[in-house]
C-alpha cells in the first residue's frame, strides 16, 4: 500500500494569510481524502500532505487554480515529504520564525455575504459596524507583525465570545481564523463625541450622526485607515464651511455615495468605470460631472470631474442608507498634514474643523489614505496608490538586494525591495512639516519590521534639500547610500512596472526635479536604462522668478516666458489677463530675472503650462500643486488639430524653444481666439513637438521604445495624445497603471536603479 501513497511538503508564498487560505486547503484535502496538516509560517503557508498519488497531484493542481479570492500566490515550493502514517488532515498553530517572507493582504471592502448579514433583522450581527470575514475587512492598517494572527493585530484587545470563538475555530465556517472576527457582544463599538471630545449619551450613535449630517454638521468619522471629515454633499453652507475650516480653499473634495444608482444622479459612469467603483479596493474614481447636478458647487469647483467612491466599511453602509445623495468624505486633517488615526489625536487636531466625532475603539496601527484612480487612454491610471493596494508588491524583472528608496518631496512614498518584489508604501504626503516627517519615518520602520527587510542600500533623490534626502544622509549612516536623479527615477519606475529592461526613450515631464547641472528640470527626453541616462532633449530653460513663489503665482511664469519671447521691454499690460496686475510688481520681477536674483532656471513643462494658463487668464495664483495646469486642461478644446510652429535644431542634446509657441499664443489672443481653442492648440503643439523630437532621437539611437512618466502625464489629453501619436510612428509605448506617474512612483524607480547598479 505504501507504494501507492505519496508524501509532499509544500510551501505557498504570497498573500496567503488572513484570506481563508488554510480552510481552503483543509477542505481541498478532505475532498481528496488526504491527510497531513497546514500551518501559517513566516514564509507563508506550509502544507504537509499524504495520500494516494492521484489525489495528491490533483490537490497540487487545484491549489493554484481555485485559491480564495483575496489570496495571491507568488510561488509554490514542493519537496518530497516523509510518510508518517497520519489518518486525518488538521490545521496546526502558526509557526513564528526569525525570517519573514509572508505577504499581507491590503485592506478590502466588506463582502456581499457580510453585507447581507448586516442588513438582515434577526442576524446576531444585524447593523453591527465591524462585521467582517476572511474575504473582507481590515488587514494592513491593523497589523503590527507577522504571522497575521490576532495577537499581532489591534484586535488583541478584544476577547472573542463563545459564538465568535466557535466560528473562528471551525474550518467549515467563513470566519475561520478571520483575525478581526467580532460581534456586538465582544467586539469594538462606535461612540459619538462633541467638538470638545466629550462622549455624548446616545443609544444609536450612527442614527444620531445621520441626523446631525442632515442638519449641516461636519462629523469626523473614524474609518479603516484614518478619519474622514464628512458633510452632506448637497448642502452648500456645510461644504463651504468645511472648506474654510479645513483650509482647503479650492482642491476638490471626494464624495461617497450609497451605490451606482445614486452616483448616476450627479456623475457620468462609463462601462469601464463601473468595475473600478465596485472593486474590492473601492478607490476614489474620477468621473465626469453631469450638468446640472445636485451636489454643492464647492465640492469640486472649476473642475470637470468628481472624485467618487462607494462605501467600503459596514459603518459607511449604515450611514449612507439614509437617503443621502452623497456625503463629502475628505481626509481627516488640516491641508498638507497626515490623516488622523487615533481618537485623542483626532479630538486635538480636528477640533477646529469638526462639530462632532463618530469614533470607535479599534486601534488603527498605520494610516492609509483612500486611493485615487481614473480610466483614461485605454487603461486604469493610479493617481494615488494607498488603501486597498498597499502592501501588495510590484513584481520586478530582476531579483533585487534589500534596498530602501526614500522617494521625493511631494506625494511622498517609500519603497523596499526583497528578491523580485518591490513594496511601495501607501501615500505619505508632502514632506514639508514635522507631522508628515514623523509619518514618513513610522512607515519606513513599520514596513521594515513586517516585511523583515534590512536594507543594505538607501537611495535618495539628487536634490540636497529634500527632507527625504537629508534623512537618508543623516539618519541611515550604516547603509550604503546612493543618489538617483529625479527624472531618471521617473522613467525607470515606468520600466519597472512594465517589467522591461534595456534602453528606452524616456519622456519625463513634471513641475520640478533637480538636474545634475544644478538647474530645475522637468521637460526632458532621456535615453535611459536601469543604470544610467543621457539627456537627449529639453525645453529651453527660462528663469523661475522668486523660486517657490513662481510655483504659487503662475503670473510670474507668464512674465518669464513673455520676456524670453519678446524681451524685457515688452508691454505686459497688452495681455488682458495681466492688465490688472501692479506694473511696479511686474517690473520688480523682470529686474530679478535680468540680474539673476532668486531666479534659478528651469526646463519644466509643468511651469510652461503654468505660464500659458496665466497668459490666458485661467489662473494667476494657485491654491494647490498643479492647479493652473489642471485648469488649462479643463478648458481645452480636445478636438483642435491646429498647432503652433516651433522650429528646433536637431543637434543632440536638442534645445526646444518655447518663444515661438508663446508668440503664437499672444498673436491668437490679440486676434480674439477663445481661450479654449488656444488651450487645445497648445496641447496639440506639445504632443506634436515632442513626438517629432522623439522621432529624431530614435533615428539617432535606433531605440523605438518610449516610456512616459512624470506628473504632467496625469493630464488625460496629453497622455492619450502621446500614446496615439507615438504608436502611429511605430514606437512601443509604455505608461503607468500600477503606480502613479507623479512623484508617488519615484521611490520604485529609485529602488530599481540601485538594484540594477549593484547587480551590474
Amino acid at each position: 500500500m505504501e507504494k501507492n501513497r505519496l508524501s509532499l511538503d509544500i510551501t505557498v508564498e504570497g498573500i496567503v494569510q488572513g484570506v481563508g487560505f488554510r480552510p481552503f486547503v483543509f477542505q481541498l484535502a478532505r475532498r481528496r481524502a488526504l491527510c497531513g496538516e497546514v500551518a501559517n509560517t513566516a514564509d507563508g503557508v506550509f502544507i504537509h500532505l499524504e495520500g494516494k498519488s492521484e489525489g495528491v497531484l490533483a490537490f497540487i493542481k487545484e491549489l493554484s487554480e481555485k485559491a480564495p479570492p483575496l489570496s495571491h500566490i507568488t510561488r509554490i515550493v514542493v519537496s518530497k515529504g516523509t510518510l508518517n502514517g497520519c489518518t486525518a488532515f488538521t490545521i496546526a498553530s502558526s509557526r513564528p520564525e526569525s525570517r519573514k517572507s509572508a505577504l499581507i493582504s491590503p485592506d478590502v471592502a466588506v463582502c456581499d455575504a457580510c453585507l447581507k448579514e448586516l442588513f438582515t433583522p434577526g442576524d446576531r450581527r444585524y447593523r453591527y459596524p465591524f462585521i467582517n470575514c476572511t474575504h473582507c475587512g481590515p488587514r494592513y492598517t491593523i497589523i503590527d507583525d507577522i504571522p497575521y494572527d490576532r495577537p499581532n493585530t489591534s484586535m488583541k484587545h478584544f476577547v472573542m465570545c463563545e459564538k465568535c470563538r466557535a466560528e473562528y475555530e471551525d474550518p467549515e465556517d467563513r470566519r475561520f481564523h478571520a483575525q478581526p472576527n467580532a460581534c456586538p457582544a465582544c467586539g469594538p463599538h462606535v461612540f459619538l463625541h462633541d467638538e470638545k471630545g466629550r462622549r455624548m449619551p446616545s443609544e444609536d450613535p450612527i442614527r444620531d450622526t445621520v441626523s446631525l449630517l442632515k442638519q449641516g454638521a461636519i462629523v469626523a468619522v473614524k474609518g479603516l485607515g484614518g478619519f474622514h471629515l464628512a458633510a452632506d454633499a448637497v448642502l452648500d453652507e456645510a461644504v463651504m464651511r468645511l472648506r474654510k475650516q479645513k483650509r482647503r480653499e479650492e482642491k476638490p473634495f471626494a464624495v461617497m455615495a450609497k451605490d451606482l444608482e445614486h452616483i448616476v444622479a450627479f456623475a457620468m459612469v462609463r462601462p469601464e468605470e463601473r468595475p473600478l467603483l465596485t472593486s474590492m479596493q473601492r478607490p476614489i474614481v474620477l468621473l465626469e460631472k453631469k450638468q446640472p447636478n445636485p451636489l454643492a458647487a464647492a465640492v469640486s469647483p472649476e473642475n470637470k470631474y468628481f472624485g467618487v467612491m462607494l462605501p467600503y466599511t459596514p459603518l459607511h453602509h449604515l450611514l449612507l442608507e439614509n437617503g443621502f445623495t452623497a456625503l463629502v468624505m475628505t481626509s481627516g486633517n488640516l491641508s498638507e498634514e497626515p490623516i488622523a488615526i487615533d481618537n485623542e489625536e483626532a479630538f486635538s487636531r480636528l477640533k477646529e474643523i469638526a462639530d462632532y466625532f463618530l469614533i470607535h475603539d479599534r486601534d488603527i496601527y498605520l494610516r492609509s489614505d483612500d486611493s485615487i484612480v481614473r480610466h483614461t487612454a485605454g487603461a486604469v491610471r493610479m493617481l494615488r496608490r494607498s488603501r486597498g493596494f498597499v502592501p501588495r508588491p510590484i513584481f520586478l524583472k530582476i531579483d533585487a538586494p534589500p534596498v530602501l528608496a526614500c522617494g521625493a518631496e511631494l506625494k511622498s512614498t517609500v519603497c523596499l525591495t526583497k528578491k523580485n518584489q518591490a513594496f511601495l508604501s501607501q501615500h505619505i504626503g508632502d514632506l514639508d512639516n514635522p507631522s508628515t516627517e514623523a509619518f514618513f519615518q513610522q512607515t519606513v520602520s513599520h514596513l521594515e519590521r513586517i516585511l523583515d527587510i534590512r536594507p543594505g542600500i538607501v537611495v535618495h533623490d539628487l536634490h540636497p534639500d529634500y527632507l527625504s534626502t537629508r534623512w537618508a544622509l543623516e539618519a541611515r549612516k550604516t547603509e550604503k547610500r546612493m543618489a538617483v536623479q529625479h527624472h531618471h527615477a521617473h522613467i525607470v519606475s515606468c520600466m519597472a512596472e512594465n517589467r522591461i529592461q534595456g534602453s528606452v526613450i524616456g519622456l519625463a515631464f513634471d513641475g520640478t526635479g533637480y538636474g545634475p547641472d544644478g538647474t530645475i528640470w522637468g521637460g526632458e527626453i532621456l535615453l535611459a536604462d536601469e543604470r544610467a541616462f543621457q539627456r537627449m532633449a529639453f525645453l529651453e530653460p527660462v528663469p523661475l522668478p522668486g523660486g517657490e513663489a513662481a510655483i504659487r503665482e503662475p503670473w510670474r511664469m507668464a512674465l518669464s516666458y513673455l520676456t524670453a519671447a519678446f524681451g524685457p521691454a515688452f508691454d505686459f499690460q497688452k495681455i488682458p489677463s495681466l492688465n490688472p496686475m501692479d506694473p511696479k510688481a511686474m517690473g520688480i520681477v523682470v529686474r530679478m530675472m535680468q540680474r539673476g536674483i532668486q531666479s534659478p532656471v528651469t526646463s519644466s513643462l509643468g511651469r510652461l503650462f503654468d505660464g500659458v494658463a496665466a497668459i490666458l487668464g485661467v489662473r494667476q495664483r494657485v491654491r494647490f500643486e498643479g492647479q493652473a495646469a489642471m485648469a488649462l486642461e479643463m478648458i481645452a478644446d480636445e478636438n483642435t488639430r491646429e498647432t503652433y510652429v516651433c522650429p528646433w535644431t536637431p543637434e543632440i542634446p536638442i534645445r526646444i524653444p518655447t518663444a515661438p509657441i508663446i508668440e503664437g499664443i499672444v498673436r491668437d489672443l490679440m486676434d480674439g481666439m477663445p481661450s479654449h481653442r488656444i488651450s487645445g492648440k497648445f496641447h496639440a503643439t506639445v504632443i506634436e513637438m515632442f513626438t517629432q523630437v522623439c522621432r529624431t532621437v530614435a533615428e539617432e539611437t535606433g531605440i523605438r521604445r518610449a516610456a512616459l512618466s512624470g506628473g504632467v502625464f496625469q493630464n488625460a489629453i496629453l497622455l492619450k495624445g502621446f500614446v496615439d501619436a507615438l504608436t502611429r510612428y511605430g514606437f512601443e509605448v509604455y505608461t503607468h497603471s500600477q503606480v502613479p506617474a507623479n512623484d508617488g512612483g519615484i521611490a520604485l524607480g529609485q529602488a530599481l536603479v540601485a538594484a540594477a547598479t549593484v547587480k551590474s
